[in-house]
């Protein structure tokens, strides 16, 4: 079989031709948006999605914020022998020490998710409690 090729002018816009579709038939097709697309999901799976995103803010994200705290307030972060590590030192550090199970290391990782769940507790209590109206 013979390889079919594109016609040049489908692949070239000639002068005086525009770059926007002609008719409504040549629009592309429209991508559904984030809110759409989570609803699609089941109640579960967008709670587990939740879950993740807090992890991975608090696997990548905390200890950054962590170095940049710690940097300014205290010093450069001392790594060993050397004096000016970075943000990454701290990082491998970071992973150690949720490797080796150390429960500061793992308050960190947890801590969003925590933080989102202690908040949305709070949220549902205030919400069941009986409001007065005063008069």
């Amino acid at each position: 079989m013979r390889a079919r090729k594109a016609p040049l002018d489908l692949l070239v816009c000639q002068p005086g031709m525009s770059r926007m579709p002609v008719s409504d038939t040549d629009d592309p097709p429209a991508r559904p948006g984030l809110r759409s697309r989570m609803r699609a999901l089941s109640r579960t799976q967008r709670e587990l999605l939740g879950f993740a995103l807090a992890l991975l803010v608090g696997l990548l994200l905390m200890p950054f914020l962590i170095w940049i705290a710690g940097n300014r307030v205290l010093g450069p972060y001392a790594h060993g022998q050397n004096l000016h590590a970075g943000p990454f030192a701290l990082l491998q550090d970071f992973f150690i020490g949720l490797l080796h199970g150390s429960a500061v290391f793992w308050a960190v990782a947890l801590g969003p998710a925590v933080f989102i769940l202690l908040l949305r507790l709070f949220v549902r209590g205030l919400r069941s409690r009986p409001w007065e109206r005063r008069s």
